[in-house]
């Protein structure tokens, strides 16, 4: 299913949670008739406690709020935040309580990785980042580097069904009949701006590879550039031949990944592709300053993309993901002066020769890093050529 486009938009890039929280904040504290927030990790924090008094103070006078957390991800706050929200008037829910240990079955995998709000069905927020602070953990030195939009305009309507529609999934699954939701605003779909963007999201029943599919189509359509930054980069077949094809074409192909080593499996796994796409002429930074926790693109200038939805196989196969996708070259140029500034202060440029020169033991520690990664698919039935 192609992604709808919807022109008429006002689409604010926001960069990592110095820009996000105060945003999110101040919108929630404008809010007259309902707050819905959905997230994959929920922490109480020097970033999350101030979402948390917000949150309260908009039930405290009479909003409707929702708050939706993945089971997993925000297993930490269950048993202390949520009760406080409750207490408050916060209506929440918990997308698939537990995750069995030792169980590869996809069903378990299969997370609430979205991180969404709406406002009053006029503003939403839609981007990579969780409800925790940008220096945690503690041993971080400089913030967690991500990025988050937010929405006025028509794209309010999709964003709003679709957590709306999640919400009463989960209600019917838990038996929560009572947290259904009681009123209906209509979405504020009039023209906020000149940005023409789709909302495109990823679930296992209609958009199985929806955001896969938009990037690989803009990657094929590519003429002149393509710059990705991105958090966990694991791509399947068709998008790694997608990428080389375009660089065999003559296309500027970057990409922007972590420098610094978080879950070491991922890394290496992410490493033992890196000979192959230098030897095909693309360029690899390491972002060196913090953890980066991205996931955006922009191509030729025009495409652009942010969201949730890492280019791995737990983002493209396994969770729940949303990304917003703009044609406009006023965003995309936004988006790409971030992108270069952060890569021309903050990333390390690697070299084929460079690579070719690792040692014997560092090149199969990769390998088998990644064959452990294919291996650990295919047991959760994934494998193939996604």
């Amino acid at each position: 299913m192609a992604p709808e486009f919807l022109p008429g938009n006002r689409l604010t890039l926001l960069n990592s949670g110095r820009e996000f929280f105060p945003a999110l904040i101040a919108a929630i504290d404008e809010a007259r008739r309902e707050v819905h927030l959905e997230t994959y990790i929920f922490e109480d924090d020097a970033s999350g406690r101030p979402v948390i008094d917000a949150l309260k103070r908009a039930a405290g006078r009479g909003v409707e709020v929702r708050l939706l957390v993945d089971g997993f991800g925000a297993a930490s706050s269950i048993d202390g935040v949520l009760p406080e929200l409750n207490a408050a008037g916060v209506r929440t829910l918990v997308y698939r309580r537990e995750l069995a240990r030792f169980q590869l079955r996809r069903h378990r995998l299969r997370r609430l990785h979205r991180k969404l709000a709406t406002v009053d069905a006029r503003i939403a927020f839609v981007g990579g980042i969780n409800i925790i602070d940008d220096l945690n953990p503690p041993e971080a030195k400089a913030p967690r580097y991500d990025y988050a939009v937010r929405v006025e305009g028509p794209l309010i309507k999709p964003i709003r069904r679709v957590m709306l529609r999640l919400w009463d999934t989960v209600v019917w699954a838990s038996f929560r009949r009572r947290a259904a939701v009681r009123r209906h605003l209509a979405p504020v779909v009039r023209k906020a701006g000149d940005e023409t963007a789709a909302f495109v999201v990823r679930d296992n029943i209609r958009h199985r590879h929806a955001i896969e599919d938009a990037y690989i189509e803009a990657i094929d359509g590519a003429r002149n550039d393509i710059l990705i930054a991105n958090a966990y980069f694991l791509p399947g077949f068709r998008f790694r031949r997608a990428l080389l094809a375009a660089a065999r074409r003559g296309v500027r192909v970057g990409i922007l990944l972590q420098g610094r080593v978080e879950y070491r499996l991922q890394h290496y796994a992410t490493q033992a592709l890196y000979g192959r796409l230098l030897a095909a002429g693309v360029r690899i930074f390491e972002y060196q300053p913090s953890f980066l926790h991205a996931k955006v693109a922009v191509i030729d200038g025009e495409w652009a993309t942010v969201g949730s939805s890492n280019i791995d196989p737990f983002s493209l196969l396994l969770a729940k993901e949303a990304n917003v996708v703009v044609r406009d070259a006023a965003f995309a140029a936004t988006l790409r002066r971030s992108l270069d500034e952060a890569i021309a202060e903050g990333a390390v440029e690697l070299h084929r020769r460079d690579w070719q020169r690792l040692s014997w033991h560092s090149r199969l520690l990769r390998w088998t890093c990644y064959q452990i990664v294919r291996l650990a698919i295919g047991l959760a039935g994934y494998g193939g050529k996604h």
